[in-house]
């Protein structure tokens, strides 16, 4: 069970993509090599965990990150923008092309994790 902790915010900042774009720049540069071994077709899965207590802020970037690199991926979570998580709770599910979850995920998760 999730417990409220903070209202959601609806005010995003107005250069959030730019944001992402900046990150991902960093974070990938020219290209996610060990991805690009991936053959294009392939799909996966994720599950995104909490490892301890925490009150889950971000969600905006995390999801821009990926909405960014292919708009094929799905985002599932399971809690929301807030929401007071426990070790070993279960914030989101994601699908969708494997290279993409994989050039994204350490970018979205720096976004969820520094303010969360």
């Amino acid at each position: 069970m999730t417990q409220q902790a903070f209202p959601a915010r609806t005010d995003l900042p107005a250069d959030l993509d730019d944001q992402v774009a900046r990150a991902l720049a960093e974070d990938v540069g020219r290209g996610d090599l060990t991805a690009a071994l991936i053959p294009a077709q392939t799909r996966a899965r994720a599950t995104v965990v909490a490892r301890e207590p925490a009150v889950l802020c971000g969600q905006a970037w995390f999801d821009a990150v990926f909405r960014r690199l292919d708009p094929g991926v799905d985002i599932a979570w399971s809690t929301g923008e807030g929401a007071r998580v426990a070790p070993g709770q279960v914030l989101c599910t994601l699908a969708g092309p494997a290279r993409a979850l994989l050039t994204g995920g350490r970018t979205a998760l720096n976004f969820l994790q520094t303010p969360s």
